[in-house]
Order: C-alpha cells, then sequence, then structure tokens
C-alpha cells in the first residue's frame, strides 16, 4: 500500500487533514508528524531562516524515507518546499499550489488574504509566478489580516474568524475571487460564502491537486509495471 507523509506546523491541522486524504486518495496509508518550531521561528525570525530551512529538509528526508510521497501542509514554508523538490526522491508537494492554481485558472482579479506576513508574502509570489507561467495576467490585492493569527495563539477563535470576515468583505468587492493563505483559516467564513465560490481555501483543493497527480502517477507506473518513485 502506498504511503503519504503529512508534515504539519499546527497540531490542529492533524485532525483536519486526515478525512481529506482518506477520502481522495482511497488505497493509500497515511503518516502525520508536527513540528511547531519551524512556524514559531518563521514568525520570530520574520522570515525562512537558512536553519530552518535545514530542519524543514531534515524532516522532508526522514518523512521520505518511509513514504511515497511527503506533504507540507504549512503555506509559510511553501518556497522552501519547492527548494527541496529536486533533491526529493519521491514526490513533495506544498499544500497552497493547487489553490493558487485553481484561482489563477479562474479570475483575473485576485485577493489573497492571510494571518502572517510571512505567509502572505510567499502566496502572492506563488499567484504572480502561476499566472505568469501559465501567460495570464491578473491583478493582485494582498491583505494581512491584522490581529487575527494573535487571537488564534491566544485560544480566541471567535476574534480570529471576525478579523478575517472584516478583511474578506473590505477586499472581496475589488476582486473576482479571495484565496486564503493559510489552512488555519479555511472556516473562518460563513459556509454559505465558500459554497458561493467567492473564496478557495488551500486544504480541499491542496489534497485533490494532490490525489489528481499522485493517482495519475501511480496509473503511469502501473501501466509501465514499475513502483512509483
Amino acid at each position: 500500500m502506498p504511503r503519504l507523509a503529512l508534515i504539519h506546523t499546527v497540531p490542529a491541522l492533524v485532525p483536519r487533514f486526515g478525512p481529506l486524504v482518506e477520502d481522495a486518495l482511497p488505497g493509500w496509508s497515511f503518516t502525520h508528524s508536527v513540528d511547531e518550531s519551524l512556524l514559531a521561528e518563521t514568525i520570530r525570525e520574520g522570515r525562512l531562516t537558512e536553519a530552518t530551512r535545514a530542519r524543514l529538509a531534515a524532516g522532508v528526508r526522514e518523512a521520505a524515507a518511509g513514504a511515497d510521497a511527503v506533504l507540507v501542509t504549512c503555506s509559510t514554508l511553501g518556497e522552501a518546499v519547492d527548494a527541496l523538490r529536486p533533491s526529493t526522491p519521491v514526490p513533495l508537494f506544498r499544500i497552497d499550489r493547487g489553490m493558487v492554481e485553481e484561482a489563477v485558472r479562474r479570475a483575473r482579479r485576485i485577493g489573497v488574504l492571510a494571518t502572517l506576513s510571512t505567509t502572505l508574502e510567499p502566496t502572492g509570489r506563488l499567484v504572480d509566478a502561476t499566472a505568469a507561467a501559465t501567460g495570464r495576467e491578473i491583478t493582485m490585492v494582498a491583505r494581512l489580516c491584522e490581529g487575527a493569527f494573535a487571537a488564534l495563539a491566544a485560544g480566541d477563535r471567535d476574534g480570529h474568524d471576525r478579523l478575517v470576515r472584516q478583511a474578506f468583505e473590505e477586499v472581496a468587492p475589488q476582486v473576482d475571487v479571495v484565496v486564503l493563505a493559510q489552512a488555519s483559516m479555511a472556516d473562518a467564513l460563513p459556509a454559505s460564502v465558500r459554497a458561493a465560490g467567492a473564496v478557495l481555501t488551500s486544504p480541499e483543493l491542496g489534497i485533490a491537486a494532490v490525489a489528481a497527480e499522485l493517482t495519475g502517477r501511480a496509473h503511469a507506473t502501473a501501466l509501465s509495471g514499475r513502483r512509483p518513485s
């Protein structure tokens, strides 16, 4: 049975992602590991340091040694994940790529909301790079939800969600679609807003993109008689 290893920086994301990967990848097994310090150090330093990149690389190597694919669910680490892909012996994924690809496919005016500047900036760069790679011209409105992450860290989920909603209400009239840069933001908006397609979140779209690539890879491997690598 093939195995997907998920690397998290927030413990609460383990139960969030568990059912998603089980539904999207039947026939696969899953492991979850959590290293909160990867995110905590990035927030403290205000950037991804070489020490944090090195520790992420070590975690990815360890995960890849016992898995057929690895997924990092922290968008703040996305650019470090991309840098590790060429040297990782199994497919390595960043969670926000599927969401951003869908946003660029769907809209020309894209809003990006984040509760951390260390996530807002790399997500914005991913939007620009994805649009450039597909030849699409887009405009982007990026907004930091000031105070939301601090509220969540203090256990005030309602305060976090209120600040995310405020930012969404300010940005939404200016754009065609809004992306929520962090998986921890995914449930901050009412279900009616999410169902209307005005906002995109990374967990579902990220997992869908991972599953599409892995099942396509598995099918191609089966045809050639080789194990996924």
